[in-house]
């Protein structure tokens, strides 16, 4: 039965009937109406944080760790360009978000009012849809159209701008259940001839291999349980994206690590060296392609996605299959245990040829008693918090691929990082939305000392809601990544990335009121980061570690995955180094 009601009661009113939980949000002159209506029920939460940007990564945050749509609430304008970031980020990522923003109202629109920006216009290039709101009657259907879209098939974010005339207009408000858009229908069951085609193909390669991302993720548990029966049961070698880590158990014997620019040996030199590879969820980026034409040269491909814009985009495969991975995950388990079985002998050879590329250790590193490593330390951050229930975010740069390659993880939906858009600042407020999303686990912001300061104004939101997540700060004083190009590249000239003026990581705490340590030596590393772990409230740890310490392995830009480099001790592989870079640090293609 249709209900009287505001269009700012509207928006709160779908919240609940969409089961929302959070909404993160800033107010501001164009949703104060929203705000108002917030003020008048107690069933969904407000979230006050400290800058729109936050807000985004927050809901990130939220909807990677559980599974639901993160929902953000923004003001006109600024409010709007602020969340900008954070939107791209999900879009690139595949995460369901839904933004409303406030908007001038509709008689401005157009007029340069205060705060009035073309939101609908400058978010279509980063959301996967949005809606201008002109008419009340239009706002109950986009509203719950946009959560639809948020969540179905490639998930993403949708924006909706509201006039702010059309959140005091009164009209009728109904919910229907299972509501889908007229047009848009994402297909979820593959097609089956094409999938007898695959699993025909499985039966007959001799080096295969499963390449798999956040697909797996986003289609749900059921589908990383799948993806397990149908890797045990084949015998095959298993490889993630950054994104995909956790889909498959990082403690599997057919587990070979992450590939990519900073993957393992093993998992690259198999990827270049299989003859079929069996892509499930991941879209072929060119973090793990590198030089597309030297890409996998000796294999087949198979193509599993949702997204059919993602088929054929950047590599061309021989058997597309578009569908959820869930949907298509059951049907190549059913058909291969219906009586296919792997070239028993070929495989044993194959996986001789990776246990080869294995024993290179590609992740070893050399230790120190002096200083900390920040390989060291990330291992111990993963020993010392096995077992517990516990979720992962990261900041962007070296401290990102030192976490994706030394802390394992065994499910999904725990690791959460900034992938496709490589976002600095994404890591504290997604700590804070994962925390409010699982409120008795442990949440840590694996982070840098460059990329916490970008949204460091969010401990102040995580202080306000007595989230105790802890920031693990592997402080080299610069800005590693880039330091480590700058290096290889061009000549040790290291341009704008040394941090001279840091704040005082203890005293930042302590002044937001939380809890600050800082370790330096290798001795107390294990007893301050139990201090951190036992300690009741927020952290912010400061692991000063070792500066002059690059992430490897690493395939250099234009180079392919058997050309790596493996590690800061001269320890190539493929690939000889001065053939790479010249004696002024050129690179030599």
């Amino acid at each position: 039965m249709a209900k009287q009601m505001t269009g700012a009661e509207m928006v709160v009113e779908a919240f609940k009937d969409q089961g929302v939980e959070y909404v993160f949000g800033y107010p501001g002159g164009a949703v104060l109406p929203i705000y108002d209506a917030f003020f008048m029920q107690d069933k969904v939460r407000h979230i006050l944080v400290r800058q729109e940007g936050g807000a985004a990564h927050a809901a990130e945050g939220y909807a990677r760790s559980s599974g639901k749509v993160g929902v953000l609430l923004v003001t006109s304008g600024p409010g709007a360009t602020n969340a900008i970031t954070g939107l791209t980020d999900a879009l690139m990522d595949s995460i369901p978000l839904v933004c409303i923003t406030g908007q001038v109202p509709t008689h401005l629109i157009g007029s340069d009012a205060f705060q009035e920006c073309d939101t609908t216009g400058i978010t279509r290039s980063c959301t996967k849809h949005n809606y201008l709101v002109r008419r009340i009657e239009d706002l109950p259907r986009i509203l719950h159209e946009a959560f639809y879209i948020a969540s179905h098939g490639r998930p993403g974010p949708v924006v909706v701008d509201i006039p702010k005339d059309v959140q005091f207009a009164t009209g009728a408000y109904t919910f229907q259940r299972n509501i889908q858009h007229k047009t848009y229908r994402p297909q979820l069951k593959g097609d089956l001839e094409h999938i007898k085609r695959a699993v025909a193909m499985m039966a007959e390669a001799k080096r295969p291999i499963f390449y798999t991302g956040g697909g797996v993720i986003n289609s749900g548990p059921h589908a990383a349980t799948l993806l397990r029966e149908l890797v045990r049961a084949t015998g095959f070698p298993i490889t993630s994206t950054l994104m995909g880590l956790g889909a498959y158990p990082a403690s599997d014997k057919q587990w070979l690590g992450m590939l990519g620019m900073h993957g393992s040996y093993e998992a690259n030199h198999a990827m270049h060296d299989c003859d079929l590879m069996i892509c499930v969820g991941a879209r072929f980026d060119d973090r793990i392609t590198g030089r597309v034409d030297a890409f996998s040269p000796k294999s087949k491909k198979i193509h599993i996605d949702i997204d059919p814009s993602s088929i054929n985009k950047t590599i061309k495969v021989e058997v597309p299959i578009i569908g959820d991975c869930a949907h298509v995950l059951e049907d190549m388990v059913r058909l291969w245990r219906g009586g296919q079985r792997a070239d028993a002998a070929a495989l044993e050879k194959w996986w001789e040829a990776i246990n080869g590329w294995r024993a290179r250790d590609s992740f070893g590193f050399r230790n120190s008693t002096q200083i900390i490593k920040p390989q060291h330390a990330v291992r111990r951050l993963y020993e010392l918090t096995k077992g517990r229930d516990l979720y992962i975010t990261t900041e962007v740069g070296q401290h990102q691929m030192w976490a994706a390659q030394h802390f394992h993880f065994e499910e999904p939906n725990r690791w959460m990082t900034s992938g496709g858009l490589g976002t600095m600042g994404y890591g504290l407020p997604a700590a804070i939305g994962a925390q409010l999303a699982h409120p008795n686990s442990l949440v840590i912001d694996i982070a840098g000392e460059g990329s916490i300061q970008m949204n460091i104004q969010e401990m102040s939101t995580a202080m306000q809601y007595r989230l105790p997540v802890k920031i693990f700060i592997l402080n080299n004083q610069y800005l590693g990544m880039v330091r480590q190009w700058q290096e290889l590249l061009h000549g040790n000239r290291y341009s704008e990335t040394y941090m001279e003026s840091l704040p005082d990581f203890v005293k930042l705490a302590e002044a937001y009121g939380a809890h600050g340590i800082r370790c330096s030596n290798p001795g107390d590393l294990d007893d301050a980061i139990k201090e951190m772990i036992d300690t009741p409230k927020a952290v912010i740890f400061d692991c000063m570690v070792d500066q002059k310490e690059n992430c490897f392995p690493m395939i250099p830009s234009g180079k392919a995955h058997n050309e790596m480099i493996l590690n800061e001790l001269g320890d190539d592989a493929g690939v000889d180094l001065g053939a790479i870079i010249d004696e002024k640090g050129k690179m030599l293609v």
